[in-house]
């Protein structure tokens, strides 16, 4: 019986040095993605997909219409002004020319003979040999043959700029963003074979929605991000906006026209993101993740105590949600570290370790904290 107590007290005292051992144990930080209230991507705004276009992308299309026999350039090729993009069949308005110089030719002999008539007629009339009716007959004639002569003479430079407009030239330097037509092909005056992306202005087209739209304003300062040089940031503003919206996306084409010094940064075609700051002017944002549901059912977010490493729960005043963050109108600041994703995994006086996007550490590393004692009966 001795010998039963005192192997239960053995254990016993083993149990308790094994609890006390795990109680010394310290549970280390885990990390949390924090951000500033104000930086969303980075930025502190709202970010929306474009595509960078020319700021003058005209158009090109012939004058007159015709069978297009030659395209002497292609998409993505670059022109010079007044080089020759395309040709038509300029047979016929060769032809035209051809026969408006015969009529001016006509024309014009016509002219002189009636010239000639109206001067014997003058001498004539000076001897009194003819009647004054008979000169003004022969003035008469000598008007109407210089007026078609002067018509004929107009025909005629119809004729040959019929013949100049089948060539399609370039109206400035640029690149050629697309090609609507092909050689062979029959084309109407007026109808668009090629468009021409112009040097010099860069813009990037996005799409605001209709829900923030007054949000935005033209002249606003913006940033544009390539998605093939991620991180890297070029200033640009807000040039246009659409005054009606998209029938049926319901979004306002919205142009961002980037900076002089960011234009050798971009190419035609790229895709881009334009970050915008959306909401009243000095209202702190949040990303959507950030916020969570408190205790009372109101919105509540993680703030990292900067001197302890460990979180708190602080409730805010939010506005209206947008596409990826939220304008928070109280209870954080500027300042605050505030977790922005997985919220719903952490706790009250949980030790973390706050980094941002590049999993960079942000404050100075947290101690080890010890777990709470355990129950009593342990």
């Amino acid at each position: 019986m001795n010998n039963l107590r005192w192997m239960g007290g053995g254990l016993l005292a083993v149990m308790l040095a094994a609890c006390g051992k795990q109680d010394a144990e310290p549970v280390a930080p885990i990390p949390v993605l924090v951000v500033h209230p104000g930086t969303v991507n980075g930025q502190g705004v709202a970010a929306y997909p474009g595509e960078v276009r020319a700021r003058e992308e005209s158009p090109l299309s012939f004058r007159v219409g015709g069978n297009l026999v030659k395209r002497h350039v292609d998409a993505g090729q670059r022109v010079r002004k007044g080089e020759v993009l395309a040709e038509l069949d300029a047979a016929d308005y060769a032809s035209q020319a051809a026969a408006s110089q015969a009529q001016l030719a006509a024309a014009e002999a016509d002219l002189v003979r009636a010239r000639d008539d109206q001067k014997r007629y003058a001498a004539l009339a000076e001897q009194q040999l003819v009647s004054r009716s008979a000169l003004d007959a022969q003035t008469a004639a000598f008007k109407a043959a210089q007026g078609q002569a002067n018509a004929a003479r107009a025909n005629l430079a119809v004729s040959r700029n019929q013949a100049d407009y089948a060539q399609l030239r370039a109206p400035a330097d640029g690149v050629i963003a697309s090609r609507q037509a092909e050689a062979g092909q029959v084309v109407s005056a007026g109808q668009t074979v090629f468009t021409l992306a112009a040097d010099g202005g860069r813009e990037v087209l996005i799409a605001l929605p209709e829900s923030t739209i007054r949000d935005y304003k033209v002249g606003q300062a913006v940033q544009v991000e390539l998605w093939n040089r991620p991180g890297q940031l070029l200033p640009a503003t807000i040039r246009e906006i659409a005054p009606a919206a998209d029938a049926q996306a319901r979004t306002y084409s919205t142009r961002v026209s980037l900076a002089p010094e960011a234009l050798s940064e971009v190419e035609l075609g790229q895709s881009a993101r334009v970050f915008a700051s959306a909401g009243r002017s000095g209202t702190l944002q949040l990303p959507l993740a950030a916020v969570q549901r408190g205790a009372d059912g109101k919105g509540s977010v993680w703030v990292v105590d900067a001197a302890k490493g460990t979180l708190k729960a602080v409730p805010v005043t939010v506005g209206a949600y947008g596409a990826e963050s939220v304008p928070v109108l109280s209870g954080v600041g500027a300042n605050d570290w505030v977790v922005a994703a997985g919220g719903h995994l952490l706790r009250e006086g949980q030790a973390v370790t706050a980094v941002d996007r590049q999993n960079r550490p942000v404050l100075a590393p947290a101690k080890a904290a010890a777990p709470t004692a355990p129950a009593k009966g342990h």
